[in-house]
């Protein structure tokens, strides 16, 4: 069975679901350092020297394992050349009411 099609079979569980959408913000976190970083062209080891830390760092940042802190989203961003900014939106359910 394929990653793609047990994770299609794990959503049609609700509790699983739920779970997953709670957690949908730190994917989409992870993939989009990961994006910026592959991007810039870099390695972890690389983004690492850049930002003036350890490649174990970079590998928890994009794994989601840590909590990362604004200054360092900004660190993060500016090594690979891009710039950090925060959109605010309700979410999509209580945008109507």
């Amino acid at each position: 069975m394929s990653l793609k099609a047990l994770k299609e079979k794990a959503l049609q569980n609700p509790a699983v679901k739920a779970e997953y959408d709670r957690l949908e913000p730190e994917f989409e976190l992870a993939n989009t350092l990961i994006s910026m970083r592959q991007q810039a062209g870099l390695t972890q080891e690389e983004l690492a020297r850049r930002m003036h830390t350890q490649k174990g760092n970079i590998s928890r940042l994009e794994r989601g394992d840590s909590n990362p802190g604004w200054k360092t989203l900004q660190r993060y961003a500016r090594a690979c050349g891009f710039d950090l900014s925060v959109q605010f939106h309700r979410p999509e359910d209580q945008a109507a009411s």
